[in-house]
């Protein structure tokens, strides 16, 4: 069951070791949750281990809570049970304190629609609760006082529930991976091409979806393509897509099955990735994947999303990437020009498209087409009959036909992946057998 969005009213702060701590990012974080931001406190120092925020900074804060009447204070940093609990002590009571990763997971819950993506949050939660489980029993036994630090009262059976039930999601979430292995084996077999989208949120990936697959229907076979959607949201905001949404699309003489992923966001923790790695396995083991950028962020910011979505990618990911410079109608040819050339050796030969304006989309179609696996040639030499009509109409749906010749035999001759050319030639054999 999914969880509600908000219609509380937030104080963002943030803490930072440079000057002016952005707090765009965050902002629009707790929009997405729902939240209604009213101010912000930022300090530009080191981490204060009772408050993050130094003491007096704390005392600003709370200042600014009050004269807004805020309900919840979210900080664009990693919390500690100990840092929350001062925090919320110098706060009006019942002012609830969410750090980053407690937002993200508020916004994770209220997106995830499917079984799937609630087991991966619900993993999440269990995850970032784990050490402070395991904080509250390990200080209050050495204080020898239930609930030390004001952190609540300790029970060493909910360390130990926390880490069974992550056992379970997480057996649980393997099952629902070894099942879609299988159908992505069947969809190759079935011959077609897997494209991943992949990049950061709001970069356009499900604009580019819909841009990809425009005007075509998702005809699915019976039970062979079960979790095909014929729609994909597309709108500017964050986490707009938590599961994976699948539509078929045309790629030349190619079928192509297109994934929209979740989106990568900056400073996700190593357990929060690890929570989401079955989503990231339609990434991983794609064919083909296309990292989309949004070409009107600073040439900075797309620099360390693109290093930080190699990073990622890489680590698992044997297909070929290719960077799709995406909302080239937000810049100038100039500036276009200038980031191409700043981003080089990382994206040495991207293609440039705006998804909403459907620009250069049939340049990206070649490019996927170029990449992909090539296609195998192969020439069947048929006996005529009932049975070799049949397979030669399953060429045509799972091929591309170049010829056929009808006499008193029949001979095909078409392009296709090479797991439909050997599923090809092992019918084949069978007629000759049988005949």
């Amino acid at each position: 069951m999914t969880a509600e969005p908000h219609n509380g009213v937030a104080v963002v702060a943030k803490r930072g070791d440079g000057p002016d701590p952005d707090t765009a990012e965050i902002r629009e974080l707790a929009g997405a949750a729902g939240y209604g931001v009213v101010g912000e406190v930022t300090q530009q120092r080191k981490e204060d281990p009772a408050f993050c925020l130094g003491e007096g900074k704390v005392e600003e804060l709370a200042a600014l809570v009050r004269e807004t009447d805020a309900t919840t204070v979210v900080f664009d940093n990693r919390l500690g049970p100990y840092q929350t609990y001062n925090i919320g002590n110098t706060l009006p009571e019942g002012v609830e304190v969410l750090d980053r990763f407690r937002l993200i997971l508020e916004i994770f819950g209220q997106r995830a629609r499917t079984k799937k993506a609630q087991l991966q949050v619900e993993l999440a939660q269990l995850r970032y609760e784990l050490p402070r489980a395991e904080a509250k029993t390990s200080l209050a036994k050495r204080d020898e006082r239930p609930g030390f630090m004001g952190l609540g009262e300790y029970d060493e059976s909910r360390e130990r529930d926390i880490k069974s039930r992550i056992a379970r999601i997480s057996d649980e979430l393997e099952t629902i991976e070894e099942t879609e292995e299988h159908r992505r084996e069947q969809r190759r077999e079935s011959g077609f091409d897997l494209v991943a989208l992949a990049g950061y949120t709001n970069a356009g990936k499900s604009t580019l979806l819909r841009r990809l697959a425009d005007d075509l229907d998702v005809e699915e076979n019976e039970g062979l393509h079960p979790d095909l959607d014929t729609t994909a949201e597309s709108e500017n905001r964050l986490f707009t897509t938590l599961g994976t949404t699948t539509r078929r699309a045309e790629m030349g003489k190619r079928d192509v099955l297109v994934t929209d992923t979740v989106g990568f966001i900056s400073d996700l923790p190593h357990w929060l990735v690890e929570s989401f790695k079955s989503t990231l396995s339609e990434v991983y083991r794609a064919d083909l994947v296309l990292l989309v950028v949004d070409v009107s962020d600073p040439v900075e910011e797309i620099r360390q999303k693109l290093v930080t979505c190699h990073d990622t990618l890489y680590e698992r990911n044997e297909a070929p990437i290719v960077t799709v410079l995406n909302k080239t109608d937000t810049v100038s040819d100039e500036k276009l020009r200038r980031k191409r050339e700043a981003l080089s050796a990382l994206a040495p030969n991207p293609v440039a498209v705006s998804g909403k304006e459907g620009l250069e989309i049939d340049a990206l179609r070649e490019r996927v087409d170029r990449e992909l696996p090539a296609f195998q040639r192969e020439r069947l030499v048929l006996p005529m009959s009932d049975d070799a009509m049949s397979l030669v109409s399953w060429v045509h749906d799972h091929a591309a036909v170049e010829e056929v010749d009808y006499g008193d035999e029949v001979v095909i001759e078409f392009e296709a992946r090479p797991a439909v050319v050997e599923r090809t030639r092992a019918k084949a054999s069978e007629l000759a057998v049988a005949e």
